[in-house]
């Protein structure tokens, strides 16, 4: 149970003390950007299940590989924040919540924000070149995956769990998460899979990027550690 325990604390120690300590000063103030992500996604799954709202969400946030980039880069912003129709959206709310509010304490509100768009984007422009690959590549898609809609909040969440546990020294958590997204893909091969893995090589560049900034600031300070990026 010790060593269990020293495990857990190896692993969440940081990350821990770093989201209590903030949520214990400032409470709920402390996550405004991802309540508000919360909120907006619920609005917005509300209004899409309605018949006089479904048409306005998909013209506003709703991503194909299909449509024009320049629309679809417009309704980027706003496709982060539309959940699957066909998928709980309590889900989807409630990791919104964990991991923007997680990477809001840690990283700061413009950092998660950026970080989040970034594999977004990333998962949307993947989208096009897989379909433009074909099916006969192991990076190919389907052209019938032009018409589906890209995966929304998930690609963010899973981008933003990795680079958090990553810079937190959770390399087992942001492993696992990789890990069930590989293992996704290997038993049912789709486009929100092959997305998130997208998503997920994107931000494993930028934690490389970051690795090699600090390391060039320790050298020229001549200071060591890699301290807690907050806002």
């Amino acid at each position: 149970m010790n060593t269990l325990a020293r495990r857990a604390r190896a692993e969440w120690g940081l990350l821990y003390v770093t989201v209590r300590d903030a949520l214990h000063e400032r409470g709920w103030r402390a996550v405004p950007m991802a309540l508000g992500a919360v909120c907006l996604t619920a609005v917005l799954h509300f209004v899409h299940n309605q018949s006089w709202g479904y048409q306005l969400v998909q013209n506003l946030g709703a991503v194909r590989a299909e449509d024009p980039l320049w629309l679809a880069l417009l309704r980027t912003p706003l496709s982060l924040f539309v959940p699957a129709l066909d998928l709980p959206v309590w889900g989807a709310l409630g990791q919104l919540l964990l991991v923007f509010g997680i990477a809001e304490i840690c990283l700061g509100r413009w950092r998660t924000l950026t970080l989040a768009y970034a594999a977004t984007l990333a998962g949307t422009l993947y989208a096009r070149v897989g379909i433009w690959l074909g099916p006969d590549s192991p990076l190919g898609l389907p052209g019938s995956d032009a018409h589906v809609v890209d995966t929304g909040p998930s690609a963010a969440v899973v981008g933003l769990a990795v680079f958090v546990g990553w810079r937190y020294g959770a390399h087992v958590t942001a492993g696992a998460v990789i890990a069930a997204m590989v293992v996704e893909v290997a038993l049912k091969e789709n486009l929100a899979g092959k997305e998130h893995l997208a998503a997920i090589g994107v931000v494993l560049v930028l934690c490389g990027v970051s690795a090699l900034r600090h390391r060039c600031s320790r050298a020229r300070t001549g200071s060591f550690g890699l301290p807690p990026i907050q806002s």
